[in-house]
This record gives structure tokens, C-alpha cells and sequence, in this order.
């Protein structure tokens, strides 16, 4: 290869990485799978060792990946979080042992365990208590998500016991169980909002959010698998683990000590299948010498253990022949791509079709009709397209284009600026938008009307017999028996959970009437908050913002919703069906309180209160916590360590810093001068 082709390849490469680099760490949306990334930056390190004078410090490949978020507090790590090498080779395992031997002698032994896909953190604890824990950051600092992480019950906050270190620190895994991944996506999914791609970015998106108590809900779990410090408590990997199960940490059981390369292998082979039947994702096993003191002998490079290496597990993949691409609506109106493809078994199941989420996706895979296309399971809902076997594509195959109009109703399609997808505006006469309203509405979460399903609602809908919501209510018995399916018995039962379901709460109403990006918890916020209906549909912006967890976004969809004749009718129409849409008494919250219409930041560490119930007590005293500083922000309660961008904006904001005394004393209670 040409010198200057080679430059061009490397910066290419380069650029690429960087791409995926921001859409992994700073976006959560990955493009492209592990497996696809790292063959990428094996191409980049293996040019660059080749061509040294095309060296750039500033190269993806002499990073560790960057996960900070400046609006949290930057923490240094006392030892630095450094990342393995990957390999998906046996061959290279082998050569890693024989370097290690080489350097040290024949007396090792391995600590081989599995390789979890979460969330790095870093927890640090002095005299037996919980300091801080912080995320990889870029190796050397990270965020400090203490108050998020003490949500996670199988943290200890107190070790056991006496024995242990004055300080030290225990690094794992943040992770989410499959089971708890697939509901919280379903939520999103029901609440019209984009699903995760897989579990691992979902456990970082979640530790990396402002408000500990929506932290709390989505079940975080945490895996400890390495001890740092000074001192410790055994001169080996797997003592200290054992060491630090007995002190009360989640330790998994998953490790075990080999002394020859084919121990090794045995534990890779025979975890390929098992890992399969865990309740949660793990992509690969981790080799480490389980020695401290060889460990400390064989050293690091720039970026990775020298004593340490991750084999990984090739992904699921097959080649199959794409066939067609539907193209789905929602109820939101957003538009899914699908493919169809030539049936392929894949991960013990007959595949038929797989995701292509958006048009960017379709436009980067560059598809076309007929292609030999590469697809692969993950922690994804269903199968997605990772590549298109270009070399066997047929000469005179037509590229994939993406519609510009509805398949359902023929409706130009819309992209708004910063979304990713596209969809139909004709919310009023397009049947999947139609009949999902409807589904949702009657849906468990919502209103939950009992016999009531998807191919009920179809064939209610095709009938004529259910076009908008209020007609549910209007339903007869003596309609609904006359249809196929429609039993007596199942027809009185529907016809009463119709009747019943009037007795509903208002906050579930207001969920079930679908406002975009109001959800159950948003819904429960704005209903207490307000009060009624009423209220709700005549609040000014600033009102809607006041009320906690309501930002920009949600804010204008829910002015957009009630600008709209046709939802104040809906409203109107379904108030005369006996609905709920006042707050039952005791659970309005209380109005005129001190706090009352302001917007209230909570940074830093606090003495005599912990943020959680700093905002707790916001909320009881009419406040709203807000996690970004704004020019509409009222004000800052500031503890020690306040983040360094919410500083710097409450300066050019002009935004009053309030210590902790000073806010006690401001909702009534006792307190000191301010700190500033």
C-alpha cells in the first residue's frame, strides 16, 4: 500500500472511530456493534505500529474512552481506570501467556472470570464507609455519581465488620437484568419515546441522570470484581474477592484460578454456551494474573494492563438475503423501518426480520434490495442489520429509499431538526395512529380495561364502531354480540369493565389521553401539581415548568396537546362519560408554599441533609428540582464541591447561591448565615 494511501486509510479510520467514540459515550447511541469497533481500531493500531511517522497523540487509539459529564463533579481517581486489551483470538490468548511466562516464569496462575456489559464504576471507601463512587471518565478523572449509586441496593454503604483498609478502592460493573431492560424499554416504547439500544447503555444513560430517585426505579445491579489501594488485605486477585464478599460486597461466583493456557481455553469453551442462560449480558471472559505482586512486576503500557487481557466472544451473526423493507407506524406517528429477510436460523431461533431503526441507519449500511447482509443478535429487542456483504452484490440492485409519505394514509412524512426519526403528521385519519391512541388508552398501565386487546381494537375499528376514545363509552352489549368472537359471557364482562373504568384516577387518565412524552410518572407530577384538567390545559409555559420533572420539551408538547380543538374536545367528550379529571383530595400538592413556582438546582455535597432529601424537601414546600442551570433557573442550594459548569453559569445567569442553613431557614427551619 502506498504511502499516501495509507495516510488517507488512517485518517479515515480515525475520523470514524472519533464518530462512534461520541455517539457511544456522549449520545448513548451506539452505531455499530463492539465487534465492528474493534475491528476498526485493530486496522487503525496495526497501521499506525506499521507507518510510525503517521503517529497523532490526539489519536483514537491512545484514548480511553471518555464517559464525563461536565454537569456532575469531576473526581481524579487515585489509580487510574485503565482499559484491557481485546482480543477475539485464542491465538493471541496463547501469546499473552507466553509473554507473561516469558517475563515472569512458569509459576502463574490466571484468574479467569467473566466479562460483564455494564457500566465501569469506581467505589472508594474510607473506615469501612462509602466516599464516592465515580465512572471511568477518561481513566484519570471521571463523574462523581455518589448519590445515584447509593440507589443500588446490592452496594453496601457500611461494610461488615472491622477488618478492612483505611481506604481503598473496589471497581465493577453497573448492569441491568434483562428482565428489568425489556420492561424499562417497553415503558419507553408506550410513553413514545426512542427504546434503548441494550442493556449496557441503558445502565449508563441512567447513572448519568440528575434525579436519584428515577435512579432508584430502574433497578440498577452492580457486579465487584477488582480491589485497588495500597494496602489490601491479600497478596492475590481472587483473595481480596473473597475478602471483599465476606465484607458485604456482590462478589460474582463466576471466577476460577487455572495455571496453563488450556485451563484457560476450558473456561472460554464452556462459558460460550453457559453465559447464555445468565440472567444478564456478558460479552467475553477476563484473564488476570491473580498475583498482586507479578501483577505489579509485568506493569502497564499507555493504556492497558500488561497483566490483563479480555477475550471476546465473537457476536451471534449470520448472512442472510434481504428481501424487502416494510416500513411501520406507531401511534406517535413515528416510522420504523424493518427488513424483511430470507429466513436464517441465528441464536436458536428462525430469523425473519430485523431492525433498521432510522433513515440515517439505512443510508450508513448504504442497502440495497437483494443484498447478502450481515445480522446479528445483541441485547437488542429483535435482530438488527451490522453489514451488507458488498462483494455479492447483484449489479443491477436497487438501493433502499427511505418513504417521504405514510404507507398507511399517504401523508408527507416530517423530521424534526434533532430527531432521528421520521413520521406521519395525519394523527386524525391514519388508522395504526388511530387504533395505537386507542391501545394505549385501554392499555394495563393506563386505563386498563379488562378484554380488551390489539385484535379487539382492530376489529372494533374496522366495524366502524370505535374511531375516537369516547366511543368505547358509548359501546352496547347488544352491538358487540353480534360480532364474530363476541360471546355473552365476554361481552357483559367488557361492557362492565367499560363502566368501571370511569372510576379511574385523573393521573392515569391524563397517562392514558397520550401527551407526547408524558408519562406515568410526569402525568402523576403535572395531576398533583395542577390539580384538574382544567388547570392543566390553561397553564402558561412557566407554569408546566414549575411542575417537577416538566422541562422545554415536555412543557410545549403538553401546550401543543390542548392548543388543539379537537383533544378540547376530547376532553369535553369524555368528562360527559363520567372520567376523572380533578386530583382526588389529600394528594394535590399544596399551592403558595415557600418554594412555590421556582425552580430550585441542587449541587454539591451537603452536612446535614443528603440531596435526596434536599429535593424531597423542595417538592413538599411547592419547589421544582431542576438538573440543568438556566437562565430561568430561581436558584442554587450549593453544598461543598459544587459542579464547575453549574458555577459558571450561575454567574452568567446572575442566579443567587443559597447555602444549606439559609435554605432551612427559607422553608422554615432553623439554620445559620449563608456560605457565600
Amino acid at each position: 500500500m502506498e504511502q499516501g494511501s495509507v495516510f488517507d486509510r488512517i485518517n479515515y479510520l480515525r475520523s470514524v472511530l472519533n464518530e462512534h467514540n461520541y455517539r457511544y459515550y456522549v449520545l448513548n447511541e451506539p452505531a455499530v456493534s463492539d465487534y465492528e469497533y474493534d475491528l476498526l481500531m485493530q486496522e487503525l493500531i496495526s497501521l499506525e505500529q506499521q507507518y510510525p511517522q503517521f503517529a497523532d497523540p490526539l489519536s483514537p487509539s491512545v484514548r480511553i474512552g471518555d464517559d464525563r459529564n461536565q454537569e456532575f463533579i469531576q473526581r481524579r481517581h487515585k489509580n487510574a481506570m485503565y482499559s484491557l486489551g481485546n482480543t477475539y483470538s485464542q491465538e493471541e490468548v496463547a501469546e499473552f501467556d507466553q509473554r507473561v511466562r516469558k517475563a515472569i516464569g512458569d509459576q502463574v496462575e490466571y484468574a479467569c472470570e467473566l466479562k460483564y456489559d455494564g457500566a465501569a464504576i469506581s467505589l472508594t471507601y474510607e473506615k469501612g464507609r462509602l466516599l464516592y463512587a465515580v465512572t471511568r471518565g477518561d481513566g484519570i478523572t471521571g463523574d462523581d455519581v455518589t448519590a445515584n449509586i447509593k440507589t443500588i441496593k446490592s452496594i453496601p454503604l457500611v461494610l461488615h465488620g472491622t477488618d478492612y483498609p483505611d481506604v481503598f478502592e473496589i471497581r465493577g460493573e453497573i448492569i441491568l437484568y434483562r428482565t428489568v431492560f425489556d420492561q424499562l424499554n417497553a415503558e419507553r416504547i408506550e410513553d413514545g419515546e426512542v427504546p434503548f439500544a441494550n442493556p449496557r447503555n441503558a445502565a449508563s444513560g441512567t447513572l448519568k441522570m440528575q434525579n436519584s430517585s428515577l435512579v432508584a426505579k430502574r433497578k440498577l445491579n452492580c457486579f465487584l470484581y477488582n480491589l485497588t489501594g495500597f494496602v489490601l488485605p491479600a497478596p492475590t486477585h481472587s483473595g481480596n474477592l473473597e475478602w471483599a464478599r465476606k465484607a458485604g460486597f456482590r462478589i460474582p461466583e463466576y471466577t476460577e484460578i487455572h495455571t496453563s493456557v488450556e485451563g484457560i481455553f476450558s473456561f472460554i469453551h464452556r462459558w460460550e454456551t453457559a453465559r447464555k442462560k445468565l440472567p444478564f449480558d456478558t460479552d467475553g471472559v477476563v484473564i488476570k494474573v491473580n498475583s498482586l505482586d507479578q501483577q505489579a512486576e509485568l506493569g502497564f503500557t499507555a493504556k492497558n494492563p500488561r497483566w490483563a487481557i479480555a477475550y471476546k466472544y465473537p457476536p451471534e451473526q449470520a448472512e442472510t438475503t434481504l428481501l424487502s423493507v416494510d416500513f411501520q407506524v406507531g401511534r406517535t406517528g413515528a416510522i420504523t423501518p424493518v427488513a424483511n429477510l430470507e429466513p436464517v436460523f441465528l441464536g436458536g431461533t428462525t430469523v425473519k426480520r430485523a431492525s433498521l431503526h432510522n433513515s440515517d441507519q439505512i443510508a450508513l449500511l448504504d442497502l440495497h434490495i437483494g443484498d447478502r447482509v450481515v445480522i446479528e443478535k445483541g441485547g437488542e429487542i429483535i435482530p438488527k442489520i451490522t453489514g451488507v456483504n458488498k462483494t455479492r452484490r447483484d449489479l443491477f440492485a436497487l438501493p433502499v429509499v427511505f418513504i417521504s409519505v405514510c404507507p398507511e394514509c399517504g401523508t408527507s412524512l416530517i423530521r424534526d431538526p434533532g430527531e432521528a426519526r421520521h413520521y406521519c403528521p395525519n394523527e386524525d385519519e391514519c388508522p395504526p395512529q388511530i387504533k395505537g391512541r386507542i391501545e394505549h388508552f385501554i392499555s394495563r398501565r393506563a386505563m386498563n380495561i379488562d378484554g380488551l386487546g390489539q385484535e379487539t381494537v382492530d376489529q372494533l375499528y374496522r366495524e366502524g364502531l370505535l374511531r375516537r376514545i369516547p366511543d368505547l363509552y358509548h359501546l352496547t352489549a347488544d352491538q358487540l354480540i353480534r360480532l364474530d368472537r363476541f360471546a355473552e359471557k365476554s361481552t357483559l364482562n367488557l361492557v362492565a369493565a367499560i363502566k368501571s373504568s370511569v372510576g379511574i384516577p385523573f393521573e392515569r387518565v391524563l397517562y392514558a389521553i397520550g401527551i407526547r412524552y408524558v408519562g406515568e410518572t410526569v402525568a402523576k407530577k403535572l395531576a398533583r401539581s395542577l390539580g384538574s384538567v382544567d388547570h392543566i390545559m390553561d397553564a402558561s409555559r412557566e407554569e408546566l415548568m414549575a411542575v417537577d420533572e416538566v422541562g422545554d420539551k415536555i412543557a410545549d408538547s403538553v401546550r401543543h396537546f390542548f392548543t388543539m380543538e379537537k383533544n378540547r374536545q376530547l376532553i369535553k367528550d369524555l368528562k360527559q362519560c363520567g372520567l376523572q379529571f380533578q386530583a382526588e383530595a389529600g394528594t394535590q400538592y399544596k399551592l403558595n408554599l415557600p418554594l412555590s413556582g421556582k425552580s430550585v438546582v441542587v449541587s454539591g455535597t451537603f452536612s446535614q441533609f443528603s440531596r435526596d432529601i434536599i429535593k424531597e424537601l423542595i417538592e413538599q414546600n411547592g419547589g421544582k428540582n431542576v438538573s440543568s442551570v438556566t437562565s430561568k433557573t430561581s436558584m442554587i442550594i450549593a453544598g461543598q464541591n459544587m459542579g464547575p459548569e453549574k458555577l459558571k453559569k450561575a454567574g452568567q445567569y446572575n442566579i443567587p447561591l443559597i447555602s444549606e442553613d439559609e435554605f432551612m431557614k427559607m422553608i422554615g427551619g432553623d439554620g445559620t448565615d449563608t456560605l457565600f
